[in-house]
């Protein structure tokens, strides 16, 4: 049985407190060369892609910003196709929210850079309906949360409408004849649903991929729904045997239950790694590395999501707030994706799991806030995240460092030719499209006029 290929992308750490903006190595979030260095390192590793994530808002803290985020970051389209012309191979996924844009123009611009980066474009398909965020945009500040959803399938669906409304040969541009396009009726749309009436012509001829690539996040059944029927790769948030096994088969079955082929979606959680010249080395750098994200006043902002109170006047090294959750009250820390598990039941179970570890408040978040990553020596961090891939806990990983630019420079030129040599990492790039790297189905190249 031949191996799997590891799916690799990189992202370059903001927007959260994982990046150590604070480190005496740190680069800029905004300049260029940032993006371009870890784009340009990824590329030499040979990575599928190189992801952004995007903060729509300043996230507040009882109304004022705070710090221990990365605030400050440019629009993702512009650097993304600033990208496309300092790469060659490396697809070029940005995270756009499909409640705050319209069809049309997003799918000229996602069209626009698949067409200038010779086929790299992906889209990171995200929704929101909170009021603090949807002020910047909407009337009435937000989406109601039972639509977010419909909106999002709507948006993707009258999307790929557009980007089908043109065939790979309807630009004829015939001489002889006078005839630059094949059809009469090329580019002509008609969408109506509950979220979106649009009809036009679209202007963008079909892109090197037929469509970009779609990604999206979903735990939820909804959620899971939502990508395996309409995703192309799905970011999973288990980064560990088994609980990543059993998503990997769930999501892959939902997709089959869709008409479609396990091998049409692939499942991608994200990961960060330390690596050491020995184990204990490794995990040395880890723990400084951690202390340094999870200060006191970090660990009190995370754990003030959960309680949805003001907690500063808390001891991060003492024990766990003595008070009660406010699962009710408006949202104490705005700006952030709203918690969905049960505050109360979740404050109980940390309660119970600090007594039976003798864990202070800030000890309990570095040890409920972990994000599974892959420390060791550069032999055991390739032997890990080949294993993981092998026994299908995932199609490979989104790699990033709390360092920027130059943390995933280290995994490119110790780790990188570890997973070559295991034959489970391309050499050298074998497709000309973001599609072909990730190993997906080719689309037809002429799905005819388009309709709803």
């Amino acid at each position: 049985m031949s191996r799997k290929q590891v799916i690799l992308g990189a992202y370059l750490g903001g927007v959260n407190h994982h990046t150590a903006w604070w480190h005496p190595e740190a680069g800029s979030q905004i300049d260029f060369s940032s993006f371009e260095h870890t784009a340009r390192t990824a590329e030499r590793g040979r990575f599928d892609f190189f992801f952004l994530a995007e903060g729509l808002a300043l996230r507040e803290r009882d109304g004022r910003v705070f710090d221990q985020d990365i605030v400050g970051r440019p629009d993702t389209l512009p650097v993304l196709a600033s990208l496309a012309a300092v790469t060659t191979h490396l697809g070029l996924a940005g995270t756009i929210n499909a409640t705050f844009n319209e069809p049309y123009e997003l799918a000229r611009q996602l069209a626009s850079l698949d067409h200038l980066s010779g086929g790299r474009a992906a889209w990171n398909v995200v929704t929101s309906f909170d009021a603090f965020t949807g002020q910047n945009f909407r009337r009435g500040g937000f989406l109601d949360r039972s639509q977010r959803y419909e909106r999002a399938a709507e948006m993707i669906d009258a999307v790929r409408t557009l980007w089908d409304s043109w065939d790979a040969d309807d630009l004829a541009a015939d001489a002889a004849a006078g005839r630059f396009l094949a059809r009469p009726d090329t580019g002509a749309f008609d969408v109506k649903g509950a979220q979106f009436a649009i009809r036009g012509r679209f202007t963008v001829p079909r892109s090197p991929q037929g469509r970009p690539v779609i990604l999206q996040a979903g735990v939820s059944p909804e959620g899971r729904d939502f990508a395996a029927s309409r995703s192309d790769a799905i970011f999973s948030p288990y980064g560990s045997l088994p609980e990543a096994a059993e998503f990997y088969r769930d999501v892959k079955a939902r997709a089959v239950k869709f008409g479609r082929s396990p091998d049409d979606i692939k499942i991608l959680p994200s990961a960060s790694f330390v690596l050491g010249d020995t184990e204990a080395e490794a995990q040395e750098l880890y723990r400084e590395v951690r202390n340094q994200q999870v200060t006191g006043k970090t660990a009190l902002i995370l754990l003030e999501q959960i309680w949805n109170r003001d907690l500063s006047g808390y001891d991060p090294e003492g024990p766990l707030p003595d008070v009660d959750p406010l699962p009710d009250a408006p949202p104490f820390i705005q700006g952030r994706a709203l918690v969905q598990q049960d505050r109360v039941g979740t404050v109980a179970r940390w309660r119970e799991i600090a007594e039976a570890k003798k864990l202070n408040l800030r000890e309990l978040v570095l040890d409920q806030f972990e994000r599974g990553p892959f420390v060791g020596t550069p032999s055991q961090v390739a032997e890990r995240i080949d294993s993981f891939v092998q026994a299908d806990g995932a199609d490979g990983v989104i790699i990033g460092s709390h360092l920027v630019p130059t943390g995933l420079d280290e995994f490119v030129d110790r780790v990188v030719p570890l997973l070559q040599e295991r034959g489970s990492l391309r050499s050298e790039y074998t497709g000309t499209t973001l599609r072909d790297n990730l190993g997906l189905p080719p689309l037809p190249a002429n799905p005819g006029k388009a309709v709803s």
